[in-house]
């Protein structure tokens, strides 16, 4: 239908590829890093332990995330399609994609608290569990935390310049956001090649089980330290995954900052970033206060 036909405010979606792609692209994103954990997997006659399926995979979710995002922003600043009930139903959907990652991570925080609250329930005999050398949170943890929170003003920042036609500074607080989000991705992907623990069975610096009430489990039936591990780097590593996209979007933001979409009464896509960006705030200081700080246990990594 025409355009000119149209005698309502809603946008009718065209058929789109996008769904399709990018559900693929995370199947075989999440395959791959199983596969990659699991160095000595072979699959379909390869060996499906290395990194190549798991870039696939990011690479089919970044082409499906530019292809996306720019039909979106054709039909908002070329079609001007995104009338205000469209933009009411975007705020909608923004909200209740927020709602349902709000879940995701009580999933997290859930298990996470179900061990450390009643280790004996799960044959532990106390939190952190014996042999784990836990992070010391006063040291990089403390840092990103200043990192986000930084970023956090810094978003805010660009919001109040796009509100008062101040593209310069909205750009400059884009840049700012954008570069603090990859500094806090580089510092935590150093925390966790020299954490001295791992997400599975046989981290180098677990200590064998020496009470007798866990002798057996030291004999063949596993290594129950591995729950810490796994618990954290889920909870800890969904979050950065979050950080990871939410500077993806920010970027993306920033792109069209440069190019003049946004206007004073015009920028949902930077409303909708800023929102995604301030819940992995927020997220983050739940991190940093039940898993680092409670979980410190008496012996710490410097």
């Amino acid at each position: 239908m025409a355009q000119g036909h149209v005698k309502h405010d809603y946008h009718l979606v065209e058929p789109s590829p996008w769904p399709l792609v990018g559900s693929l692209g995370a199947f075989v994103m999440l395959l791959g890093a199983v596969f990659w954990m699991n160095k000595a997997y072979q699959g379909f006659g390869v060996l499906a332990g290395i990194p190549w399926i798991f870039a696939i995979g990011v690479a089919m979710v970044l082409y499906t995330m530019a292809g996306w995002w720019r039909d979106v922003v054709i039909e908002s600043v070329v079609r001007r399609e995104h009338t205000p009930v469209v933009k009411l139903g975007m705020r909608y959907g923004m909200v209740l994609f927020i709602a349902s990652e709000v879940m995701f991570f009580v999933a997290w925080f859930w298990a996470y608290f179900n061990f450390s609250l009643f280790p004996h329930d799960a044959a532990l005999n106390a939190w952190p569990p014996q042999g784990i050398v836990t992070l010391d949170p006063w040291h990089f943890p403390l840092i990103n935390t200043v990192i986000l929170l930084t970023s956090g003003t810094t978003v805010t920042w660009a919001h109040h310049a796009i509100q008062n036609g101040d593209r310069s500074g909205a750009i400059q607080g884009l840049v700012l956001t954008v570069l603090l989000g990859l500094s806090f991705t580089g510092i935590q992907a150093y925390e966790y090649a020299h954490a001295p623990f791992t997400f599975g069975f046989n981290g180098a610096a677990l200590q064998p089980f020496t009470d007798p009430a866990h002798a057996n489990l030291a004999a063949g039936q596993g290594n129950l330290s591995a729950i810490y591990g796994s618990t954290f780097f889920m909870a800890t590593g969904f979050h950065g995954a979050h950080v990871i996209i939410g500077t993806i979007f920010l970027a993306v933001c920033l792109w069209r900052a440069i190019l003049g979409h946004f206007t004073p009464t015009r920028h949902f896509g930077f409303e909708a970033a800023a929102w995604y960006w301030h819940f992995v705030d927020v997220v983050w200081l739940f991190l940093f206060t039940s898993i680092y700080v409670f979980g410190q246990g008496l012996t710490t990594a410097g």
